[in-house]
Parts: C-alpha cells; sequence; structure tokens
C-alpha cells in the first residue's frame, strides 16, 4: 500500500523519493534553516510534501545545478522557498504552508528564473570567448 500525495513522509520514505541518503538529509537541516521536517516525540522527523519538494529542489541545486551549499542558501534570501522548490520536479507542486510563508521572501513570478538562465547564457558566451582568446 502507497501512501497518498500530501501524507507525512518518515526519513527513509524521504530520503528514497528525494534520491539523497538519510544522513544528507539530517546533515542538510543543520545547514539550511528552512529544511525543517516535524520532530514527534523520540526525535522522529516526518516530512511534510512541501519539504519533499523543498529537498528535491535542494538536490538537484546541489547535485545537478553545481550550486554550493552557500548558493543554496544566498537563493533562499533573495526567492524563498517557492525558488528553492521550483528547481524540484515539475510534477511536485509546492504549496505554501503558513510556516513558509512567514519565512520566504517575495517571488517574482518566473521573472526569476528567466534572469538566471540569461545571466548563465551570458557567462557561458562570455567563457567561450575567454577560452578562444587563450588559445591564441
Amino acid at each position: 500500500m502507497t501512501k497518498g500525495p500530501n501524507a507525512f513522509r518518515t526519513i527513509s520514505e524521504a530520503s528514497e523519493e528525494i534520491g539523497a541518503p538519510q544522513h544528507v538529509l539530517r546533515f542538510w537541516e543543520t545547514k539550511f534553516t528552512f529544511v525543517t521536517p516535524l520532530k514527534r516525540a523520540g526525535g522522529r522527523r516526518f516530512y511534510r510534501p512541501n519539504d519533499v519538494a523543498v529537498l528535491k529542489g535542494v538536490r538537484r541545486l546541489l547535485h545537478e545545478q553545481g550550486l554550493t551549499i552557500k548558493g543554496v542558501q544566498r537563493l533562499y534570501k533573495e526567492q524563498g522557498l517557492k525558488g528553492i522548490a521550483s528547481f524540484s520536479d515539475e510534477d511536485a507542486a509546492f504549496t505554501p504552508t503558513a510556516e513558509s510563508e512567514r519565512r520566504e521572501a517575495p517571488v517574482v513570478g518566473g521573472a526569476n528564473a528567466a534572469r538566471l538562465r540569461a545571466l548563465l547564457a551570458d557567462l557561458e558566451a562570455a567563457r567561450a570567448s575567454l577560452d578562444q582568446a587563450l588559445r591564441r
């Protein structure tokens, strides 16, 4: 029997869904103030669907996009939880909770993502020009 999409996940279930080991999820809690699973008696962690979406975004930013921990922290300061969660799988919709709305910075639709893509394209073009100049 599988859990519904709105069910809370244990750390082992979240770990499997996110694709990161349990100890990495615990480490991310120490580095990212916005990673806050519910903790029950005995310290057992339960991850909400929004937590899983945010963690998927963190994993993708760190492992696929090549950001550093400080880079993800900076992105959170600039765009909030919606910005981080926007990097999770497209099918994992982020729905702000009262707690996440209180902690996140304002987001300007998809304009930030488009601006970042344009900046990345500019940087890649500059790198290509520098590489070409160095080969001469």
